[in-house]
């Protein structure tokens, strides 16, 4: 409800009324009508002109009808209160040439027979229900109409069994009453394996058929709830027709399993536990280990995954009772730092860091001694707080492996994240994970000290980065991908010696480790040329904003240049007494570089900036005209072009850059075919 008492009605909370903006296309948008003499706001469907914006923002949103600020704490009053519900404000339909959108189209339906009656985690801020909100069990989480789909799959589960039983007879198949849980190959077993992999369709629509499953305008699509490791809210959500061509359609999420099952290995069978991985690792005989380790406290696996056990629960516990005995998914073991759980920040911080030194120690003396143990880890590591460098997850994670005795023998970035995930969009991402090797530390590993350490970091890491930049790692990754060459380093040491005999402690080596990295760009830095040095650090405090020409002045001469050199190099422009770097948009398109009379390393990573973002090729075309040894400089110029962007919070300018070094290898390839040899002719 509005909190203007001259309007006694409720009002819409839109994040965002845009239906599509896709280059290209009239952005459609929804425009709430509000009429006065009836007190009521209809919804209609506009096309072409400027949409009119959202109504609420994270501190709190306003009334439409009246222009009333509605607080956040109103909000969270009349959501907890049972006083939100929801409202169609538009319609998209299947056309002969695409989406069409009409004005709203409310369709009828049933009740649902049946919705998760189980009760949400409220002090999980991961959850939807710890923000207050007033959602209180797993089924507040979808509208009637998603229920009564959901249910209704569901339901027919029990049908199907007798139809894949039926089928696997007419085929031949032997009755050996062995279930698949036990072993068993016959009939029911059969049976068992597809009543499974439908269980696993329905939970992907439970991804696609809920009250966070947002639309995008963008590719006119129905995206998914878990479009990262939460739930937060969503005000504006999309509910897919089951029997669209949508990707939110039934048929897609069969085609989904389908593919899946496909890449199985037809000839092998394997064993999986539901286990308590130290426990484990003492009941296989030489284990070998490949995990990803939870991350202290940034994710909490177990409340997020009730969203979708229990639905599984529902529909394949007759299959798998042991595994769907509990009502929700088991939570007091979880090896994550969660303060309600564990009572206080101290009690979940000796909850994560013993589990965890438990489980290094016991992998250390455990685990196979011809084979590494592998350890991913995609979290990252450079948290700024007063002024320091830290990250309590990564230091625990580490700390247990140097302590337990494991010496980091190997490392390798690898590309484990989609780019169009929800969470890369616009941003500067994390797009790998790094795999560290790891083998019980030689019996005979030395001492160090702080000095020899640093020494020994210097003298390897320059190659370890440099190969990384040659396989086009992102500078988003960049850091992150260091710590492994860094801990390599480091944990070969039976442990290294602070000035005052006190043993270093990981925190201290992550912070060395990036120290030396700093050191590792700033060098390259200085291979550039003064031109290109000069925007660098122009770049670093003004970024295209103007700045004082005396402050311009005096750093190029400090730089070997001047301001009318940079000006004449097209780096730069000087007008009115203050000097700005020229934008990407701001240059020339048909700029050869071999026609340059004063080419910069800085000019080039503008150009090639600008070209991949309308296309690879169009970059490969130009490296291929500058030659890959100037390319390479380039490169590197786009490493600590990202950095910087990055650190300033030009985030447009650091996704630039890290999109640049995402497709280097791509454009090289490009480059490579623009310059082959082309047969002439007379």
């Amino acid at each position: 409800q509005s909190p203007d008492p001259s309007w006694k009605g409720h009002v819409p909370l839109l994040k965002s009324g845009v239906l599509r903006n896709k280059p290209g296309k009239p952005v459609i948008w929804v425009e709430p009508i509000v009429n006065r003499e009836t007190k009521t706001i209809e919804y209609r469907v506009r096309e072409g002109g400027t949409p009119s914006g959202g109504t609420i923002k994270r501190g709190g949103g306003y009334c439409v009808a009246t222009g009333s600020t509605i607080s956040k704490s109103y909000i969270h009053e009349q959501s907890l209160n049972g006083l939100m519900s929801e409202v169609c404000i538009g319609t998209v339909l299947e056309g002969a040439k695409g989406r069409e959108y009409i004005d709203p189209n409310d369709l009828p339906y049933s009740k649902p027979r049946w919705k998760p009656e189980q009760p949400m985690d409220r002090v999980s801020t991961d959850l939807v229900s710890g923000r207050g909100y007033g959602f209180y069990i797993w089924g507040d989480c979808f509208t009637d109409r998603q229920l009564v789909a959901l249910t209704t799959f569901s339901d027919l589960l029990s049908d199907v069994r007798k139809e894949v039983e039926q089928d696997a007879f007419s085929m031949g198949w032997v009755e050996n009453d062995v279930r698949l849980r036990d072993g068993g190959s016959g009939v029911t077993a059969y049976v068992d394996a597809i009543h499974t992999y439908l269980g696993f369709v329905i939970d992907r629509c439970v991804d696609k058929w809920s009250t966070f499953s947002t639309w995008e305008g963008s590719r006119e699509v129905v995206s998914h709830a878990m479009v990262r490791q939460a739930l937060p809210m969503v005000w504006d959500f999309a509910e897919a027709n089951p029997f669209s061509s949508s990707t939110g359609n039934w048929f897609i999420q069969v085609e989904w399993i389908s593919r899946a099952v496909s890449q199985f290995p037809a000839t092998l069978s394997g064993q999986v536990s539901q286990r308590d991985a130290l426990a484990r690792l003492t009941e296989v005989y030489r284990p070998i280990v490949c995990t990803d380790p939870p991350y202290y406290d940034n994710i909490q696996y177990a409340n997020i995954s009730d969203f979708f056990y229990v639905w599984l629960r529902r529909n394949v516990s007759v299959v798998w009772p042991d595994e769907c005995a509990t009502l929700m998914s088991p939570k007091n073991e979880e090896l994550v730092a969660n303060v309600w759980r564990a009572g206080s920040k101290e009690a979940a911080r000796e909850h994560f860091e013993s589990g965890m030194s438990n489980i290094m120690e016991s992998l250390s003396q455990e685990h196979h001694l011809e084979y590494p143990a592998t350890i991913f880890y995609a979290f990252k590591q450079k948290e700024i707080k007063s002024g320091e460098t830290t990250s309590t997850g990564w230091e625990t994670f580490l700390q247990g492996i140097v302590s337990a005795g494991l010496e980091v023998t190997a490392t390798w970035p690898i590309r484990t994240e989609m780019a169009n995930r929800i969470l890369a969009k616009g941003n500067s991402a994390l797009s790998s994970s790094v795999v560290l090797a790891c083998r019980p530390r030689s019996v005979d590993a030395r001492l160090e000290t702080r000095g020899g350490f640093l020494a020994a970091l210097r003298e390897e890491l320059p190659e370890a980065v440099g190969l990384l930049q040659e396989q086009a790692i992102p500078p988003v990754d960049m850091a992150q991908s260091a710590i492994g060459p860094g801990m390599r380093v480091f944990s070969r040491y039976k442990r290294v010696v602070e000035a005052d005999g006190s043993t270093m402690r990981v925190r201290t080596a992550l912070a060395l480790i990036n120290g030396v990295l700093e050191e590792i760009l700033s060098q390259e830095e200085t291979d550039l040329d003064a031109d290109s040095r000069f925007a660098l650090t122009w770049y670093r405090q003004f970024g295209h904003q103007p700045g004082p020409f005396g402050d311009a002045e005096t750093l190029a001469k400090a730089m070997n240049t001047s301001v009318s050199g940079v000006v004449e190099a097209e780096v730069a422009e000087s007008k009115g007494g203050k000097v700005r770097l020229l934008t990407r948009d701001e240059l020339d398109p048909g700029w050869d570089p071999a026609e340059d009379r004063r080419l910069t390393v800085w000019e080039l990573t503008q150009h090639l900036v600008a070209r991949q973002g309308r296309s690879d090729a169009q970059a490969g075309v130009l490296l291929a005209r500058a030659g890959p040894g100037l390319g390479d400089y380039a490169r590197h110029l786009a490493y600590l072009l990202y950095e910087v962007a990055n650190g300033a919070g030009r985030t447009e300018d650091a996704v630039a850059y890290n999109s640049l070094i995402v497709s280097w290898n791509n454009i090289l390839q490009h480059a490579r075919e623009a310059a082959a040899p082309v047969q002439q002719t007379l």
